[in-house]
């Protein structure tokens, strides 16, 4: 991903937390997302981007934390769906995992979101803690993660 990407990656975000399976309490900060916040969290860390016909496709984020590399903002345009383009984003960030020295990819995900659940353990992920947003008393996210050899 380069600078000149985000403000197609901003919009693919947008679009892709817009069009989740199931509402989510509380709703998606991505669905904030500007050019001008992309560009930061790819300065402060990385990210990398699929691109088909001369457009973003797919967008992932990520920046370096104490325990391994945070991943987020994993989105797909509805027409590229189902066409191993996150499993390759994934990818791309084991890559600069790696390439960091770590040896853990982390991320989080909405507990009522199963067909995201689903995806990041079929690419390795196992979940390790739920946890409550600022002022809700359930859980309402999991974090999850990787090892990366």
């Amino acid at each position: 991903m380069r600078a000149g990407d985000t403000p197609a990656v901003a919009a693919l975000i947008r679009a892709a937390f817009a069009a989740q399976s199931v509402v989510t309490d509380p709703l998606p900060s991505a669905r904030l997302e500007t050019a001008e916040t992309v560009a930061t969290e790819l300065a402060a860390g990385g990210g990398a981007c699929a691109v088909a016909s001369d457009r973003v496709v797919g967008a992932l984020l990520w920046h370096r934390q104490p325990r391994g590399l945070y991943i987020g903002r994993l989105s797909v345009s509805a027409d590229a769906r189902g066409q191993g383009v996150a499993r390759a984003l994934i990818a791309a960030a084991e890559v600069a995992c790696r390439a960091q020295g770590l040896d853990c990819l982390l991320l989080s995900t909405r507990l009522v979101l199963a067909d995201n659940r689903r995806l990041f353990a079929q690419c390795g992920f196992r979940e390790v803690r739920e946890y409550a947003h600022p002022g809700y008393a359930n859980p309402t996210a999991v974090d999850m993660e990787k090892p990366v050899a």
